[in-house]
C-alpha cells in the first residue's frame, strides 16, 4: 500500500471510529470509553490531555478525523438514535453488542500485555460485579424524576465526561433512571442552546480534571486497570442485553444488526492490523 492509500485508510477508520465513539456515548447502557479502549484510540487520547507537548506532535493525525467523527456521532447522530430508539430499542442495542463483541477479543489481548495476575482477575470479577449490579439498581431499581433545567443538563454533560475518560461508565443509564435522557437527547438533535450551553462545557470540564488522575493509574497498575475495564466491558453489555421483543421480526433484525456491528468492529480491526503491517 503507498504512502497517500495508507493514510486516506487511515483518517477513514479514525473519523468512523471516532463516530462510533460519539455515538457510544449517546446510546445508553454503552460507553464511549469503552469504544475508546476497544478502538484503540483511548491511550492516545489520554495522552494528548495529559502530555499534549509530547503527545500531540506523536498522534496530531488521528486528533482531526477523530474529533470530526466524534462531534458527527455525539451531536448528529443524537437524532437518529432517537428515531432508532423509538423504531426498536432490541434492534438498536444488539447492534453495539456486536461492535462490542467484535472488539473483544483484541481487548482482550490487550489486556494481557503485562501479564494476568490475581489481583488483575480480581479487578476484573471486583468491577463486573460492582457495575452490573450499579447498572441493574439504576435502571430497575431506582425511579427518580427530576425536572431538566440548566444545572442537571450541566451534571449531564460531566457524566458523559466520565463516560469518556473512565472506560465502562455508562452515563446515559443514569440519566435514563432520572428521567433526562430524553430531554436532553431531543434537546442536542435541535441544537437547543441550554443544553449545549450546560452539557458541554460540563462534559470537556470533567475530562480536563479527572485525565491525569486516570492517566496515572494506568501507568502504575496496568494490568489492574486494563482487566478492570474488562470487568466493565462484560457487565454493560450484558446488562443492555434485551430480554423482551415485539416479534420474531425484530428478533431476526436484531441478529441482522448484531452481525453487522461485529463485521464492522472486524473490518476496523483489520485496518489497524494492515496499518501495522506497512509501518
Amino acid at each position: 500500500m503507498d504512502e497517500g492509500k495508507r493514510r486516506r485508510v487511515h483518517w477513514f477508520r479514525d473519523f468512523l471510529c471516532g463516530v462510533l465513539i460519539g455515538a457510544g456515548a449517546i446510546l445508553p447502557g454503552v460507553s464511549g470509553g469503552v469504544l475508546a479502549v476497544v478502538f484503540d484510540v483511548y491511550r492516545p487520547f489520554m495522552e494528548m490531555l495529559t502530555r499534549p507537548r509530547q503527545a500531540v506532535p506523536r498522534y496530531w493525525g488521528m486528533l482531526i478525523p477523530l474529533g470530526l467523527g466524534w462531534a458527527a456521532g455525539f451531536m448528529g447522530v443524537a437524532k437518529g438514535i432517537s428515531a432508532a430508539l423509538t423504531f426498536s430499542d432490541a434492534v438498536t442495542y444488539w447492534l453495539f453488542i456486536g461492535l462490542i463483541g467484535g472488539t473483544a477479543p483484541s481487548l482482550f489481548r490487550e489486556a494481557g500485555k503485562e501479564g494476568r495476575s490475581a489481583s488483575a482477575w480480581g479487578s476484573f470479577l471486583l468491577c463486573a460485579a460492582a457495575v452490573f449490579a450499579g447498572l441493574f439498581y439504576v435502571s430497575r431499581v431506582v425511579h427518580v424524576q427530576v425536572e431538566p433545567n440548566f444545572w442537571w443538563y450541566n451534571f449531564c454533560g460531566a457524566l458523559w465526561g466520565m463516560g469518556v475518560v473512565i472506560p465502562g461508565m455508562t452515563s446515559s443509564s443514569v440519566m435514563m433512571a432520572l428521567g433526562l435522557y430524553r430531554p436532553i437527547l431531543e434537546g442536542l438533535a435541535r441544537l437547543d442552546f441550554l443544553v449545549l450551553s450546560a452539557a458541554l462545557p460540563g462534559m470537556f470540564l470533567t475530562i480536563a480534571l479527572l485525565a491525569r488522575l486516570v492517566t496515572w493509574f494506568f501507568r502504575r497498575h496496568y494490568a489492574v486497570a486494563f482487566h478492570g475495564i474488562l470487568g466493565f466491558v462484560a457487565a454493560s453489555t450484558l446488562v443492555i442485553v434485551p430480554t423482551e421483543y415485539t416479534g420474531p421480526g425484530e428478533m431476526v433484525f436484531s441478529a441482522l444488526f448484531c452481525a453487522a456491528g461485529f463485521g464492522l468492529a472486524y473490518f476496523l480491526a483489520r485496518m489497524d492490523r494492515r496499518e501495522e503491517e506497512t509501518v
